[in-house]
């Protein structure tokens, strides 16, 4: 018990003093004090994403003001000596139950997989809790603000149909013009209740117009995308919630350059249950203001609008976010935000954020 405190303390004064790994000991050194932890990987790579917010919410009948964190994860990468483009990772997230709840924050995995890099051509794969195909790929691409709210295929006032990981497997292929995710998973999200009784494809299929599809991009970067995505197959409990096919799919184009980006989708709900069935569209954008002046440079605006009606009742759920932002450094970025979520023009929640969103 007392080596792996030890480990733990380590390991977290590695993350946070920035401690790398040598090849030649697989040790991690972390100052004179000569702390070290060893390991049988090639190399370890630490990191972490948090976002630290003060938030007022108005529904018109209360309103709740309080400090909170929405993300806080702590990710270690473990590469191999014989490919070192293929690693094992873990992702741990410590996150308060809702928007509303200031308790103690609970601690469960978010990700959790082995990925093995060419095991086709142009392919690596993921296998345990892995990515779903289509949100990460959204959040660094067409929607940089996950700090301020989800996508509108995950948000709770947009499609909401899905999570953000699953257990199962995930190829992704990369190219120059094109890549692809295609998944096979349990179906009911890394949270979710799991019946055993069927499985669910999901999908995201790219074309890179500007051929940026191997490259990580960036707001400095200029690309132009064009996706289509979606699932199919059994429902899971808190996903769908009917006893039957689940099916969706979508199609998502984004420009960006550095002075501006621009981003539009629609999802359409074929068999999804009451809850979630239906369709709607979304648009979201960034305005670079270093482009009017470069005294200027660091702060953006950012703009979205969704809207997404569900066939039962034909009710339709709109959400309207604006913010500023403020890279701050390499590390840190400022947003001031506001968001008003409706709910076929019966209920209104206004929340307004100021957010620290931290990448290190």
């Amino acid at each position: 018990m007392k080596k792996i405190l030890l480990s733990a303390a380590a390991i977290a004064t590695v993350s946070l003093a920035g401690g790398d790994i040598t090849p030649e000991t697989q040790s991690i050194h972390t100052g004179p004090a000569g702390v070290s932890v060893t390991s049988k990987a090639f190399r370890l790579d630490f990191s972490g994403t948090h976002y630290l917010h003060y938030s007022h919410f108005d529904d018109g009948v209360d309103t709740t003001d309080r400090f909170g964190v929405s993300r806080n994860y702590l990710q270690v990468k473990a590469y191999f000596a014989d490919d070192p483009k293929s690693y094992m990772r873990v992702t741990l997230d410590a996150k308060q139950n809702s928007n509303f709840d200031s308790g103690s924050l609970d601690v469960r995995v978010k990700y959790a997989y082995l990925y093995l890099n060419n095991v086709l051509p142009y392919t690596g794969v993921e296998m345990g809790l892995v990515h779903t195909p289509w949100m990460d790929f959204e959040e660094h691409h067409g929607w940089n603000y996950r700090a301020i709210g989800e996508v509108f295929s995950e948000a709770h006032n947009g499609a909401h149909l899905h999570t953000s990981s699953d257990y199962g497997i995930n190829f992704k292929t990369k190219t120059e013009y094109f890549s692809s995710e295609l998944a096979l998973v349990n179906g009911s999200g890394y949270h979710g209740d799991e019946d055993g009784e069927g499985l669910r494809g999901a999908w995201r299929l790219t074309a890179h117009i500007l051929g940026t599809g191997k490259k990580h991009v960036h707001k400095s970067s200029t690309y132009a995308d064009i996706s289509f995505l979606g699932q199919y197959g059994k429902d899971e409990a808190k996903v769908g919630d009917i006893d039957g096919d689940f099916t969706w799919y979508g199609v998502h184009a984004v420009y960006n350059q550095p002075e501006f980006l621009i981003a539009a989708q629609y999802i359409k709900a074929d068999t999804a249950g009451a809850n979630y069935q239906g369709d709607g569209w979304s648009l979201n954008g960034e305005f670079r203001l270093a482009t009017l002046s470069d005294s200027l440079n660091g702060w953006n605006l950012v703009g979205r609008y969704d809207d997404y009606t569900l066939d039962a009742g034909d009710i339709e759920k709109t959400t309207t976010i604006g913010a500023i932002a403020y890279q701050y450094n390499k590390y840190v970025e400022f947003i001031g935000s506001y968001e008003k979520d409706t709910k076929d023009n019966t209920k209104d929640t206004d929340k307004t954020m100021l957010t620290a969103s931290v990448h290190w």
